[in-house]
């Protein structure tokens, strides 16, 4: 039997039925001792079972004293024992802070470890009939495309920082953004979607859906709740925003959007990606969905690819039975893993990336250089006003700007950059910068400052005096 198949399904019911055959039962904690003056620690030799020639056998735990063990009536429990079964919910309502560092966290049942291994298995043992099993369900642990242990624990964690009943993570945010079109939408369906987002959305709502699967979509501008209004028909079953947008950094207004959905009796799906959950949370402001590239913020290191779907239970099955499993969309174990160890930082990270990234803009904004600067934290930002209402941690550490220059001359300013890298994503502890020219095929979608060409600046974890410094050298060599 798996380990970590017996040390999950302790915890929960059995995803088998209720059979007692299908029941698994907590396992056997390995042999260890505690280091004591009236007891050797265990050899190596003893762990596994055998007897040292020079040390005899140590008992798996120490005695209890027998005067102690007579005159107390409290249960010699294990805080692990005592927390068992309700501890997720307890995390669910703590701090985003304190779920971030604990929420699909726990105690290795076996080892006593107090970090989740990696489970580096694609298959788990099956229970004595297997005949009563669904093998296309994403419950339980039977195959990891179907649902592992890493991902289910990621699972639990970014429900838990959403403030979402259930929650499926998968390969990638392009992944996850697909799976929502995939799942919820059909043959001669419509959708609505913000005008400004990600390349691969844009690429799905005008190429993907329509040419392969006759899904018709609408691009509009979704900061205007009228023009989102106007766009709804009567076969639109979804609408996806995306705010702040990429990579013009527009803010929609996710509650006056999720009222227009629930008039229609559709489904608002909203990707947060830019503003990661401890800034924003969009289920709490009326959405049914809420997506996230777990690659950026919330990984936060630059060495993962994850996506995430948060919402209900519900919803959440749906995407998981058909993007998942049949489709094939399953985060590998080990992404998992570190994206689960890099979310832990998640709260502090983002103070620095929200701190950082205001103060950068208020730089630029001053430099001669500069043409625009586009950041919702800027009180003179068409976008300020709802972004303070929808974003009370923050306005995270993306930003765009433009200079008064041509292309040569810009990418020119990008080579001479020390400490920010030219390279494309964002949420990364080490800064970013791409630039994108006047020849982008989306050019005319965004706003009329974009299209001479702009810069995306993903603000990083550096100190921001010496980002300022990299910036003001890179500007004087260029102009």
């Amino acid at each position: 039997m798996s380990t970590v198949d017996k040390r999950y399904v302790a915890r929960t019911p059995a995803p088998f039925g209720s059979e007692s055959e299908n029941q698994l039962s907590p396992p056997t904690p390995i042999p260890f001792n505690v280091e004591s003056k009236d007891q050797p620690l265990a050899s190596t030799s003893a762990l596994s079972g055998q007897k040292s020639k020079d040390q005899p056998l140590a008992p798996v735990f120490p005695q209890p004293n027998q005067e102690t063990a007579n005159t107390t009536s409290l249960p010699h429990q294990r805080q692990s024992e005592v927390r068992a079964g309700s501890h997720s919910a307890f995390i669910a309502r703590q701090g985003l802070g304190t779920r971030a560092v604990h929420g699909g966290n726990d105690v290795d049942a076996e080892t006593r470890a107090i970090r989740r291994p990696i489970t580096m298995a694609n298959s788990y043992e099956l229970p004595f009939d297997s005949t009563r099993l669904n093998w296309s369900a994403a419950s339980g642990m039977v195959y990891t495309r179907n649902g592992g242990a890493n991902q289910l624990w990621l699972e639990e964690k970014i429900a838990a920082l959403e403030g979402a009943e259930s929650c499926v993570v998968l390969a990638s945010g392009v992944a996850a953004i697909a799976a929502v079109l995939l799942t919820f939408l059909r043959t001669g369906d419509h959708l609505v979607v913000s005008d400004n987002s990600y390349i691969a959305t844009y690429r799905l709502a005008e190429e993907l859906l329509p040419e392969k699967f006759g899904i018709t979509s609408t691009l509009v501008d979704s900061r205007d709740l009228v023009a989102v209004r106007q766009a709804l028909r009567p076969n639109t079953r979804l609408i996806l925003i995306e705010t702040p947008a990429n990579p013009t950094l527009k803010i929609s207004d996710i509650a006056g959007c999720a009222r227009i959905a629930q008039g229609a009796g559709v489904l608002l799906a909203v990707d947060s990606t830019f503003a990661s959950p401890y800034n924003q949370r969009p289920l709490e402001l009326g959405a049914d969905l809420s997506l996230q590239s777990l690659t950026k913020y919330i990984n936060g290191h630059g060495d993962a690819l994850g996506g995430a779907v948060s919402g209900s239970t519900d919803l959440i099955a749906k995407i998981k039975a058909e993007a998942m499993v049949n489709l094939g969309g399953a985060i590998s174990p080990f992404n998992a893993w570190l994206i689960q160890r890099g979310s832990v930082t998640l709260a502090l990270r983002m103070r620095q990336h929200n701190e950082s990234g205001l103060r950068i803009a208020q730089w630029l904004k001053g430099r001669k250089e500069v043409s625009f600067v586009a950041y919702p934290g800027l009180s003179d930002s068409i976008n300020h006003t709802v972004a303070s209402q929808q974003m009370p941690g923050g306005f995270g550490g993306m930003l765009a700007f433009g200079l008064a220059a041509n292309a040569e001359r810009c990418n020119y300013f990008v080579s001479r950059l020390q400490l920010i890298t030219n390279a494309v994503s964002l949420g990364h502890d080490e800064s970013l910068i791409a630039y994108i020219g006047p020849n982008d095929e989306r050019q005319h979608l965004y706003p009329p400052e974009f299209q001479a060409g702009f810069f995306r600046l993903s603000i990083g974890l550096e100190d921001a005096g010496d980002l300022l410094s990299d910036l003001t050298q890179a500007l004087a060599a260029s102009f």
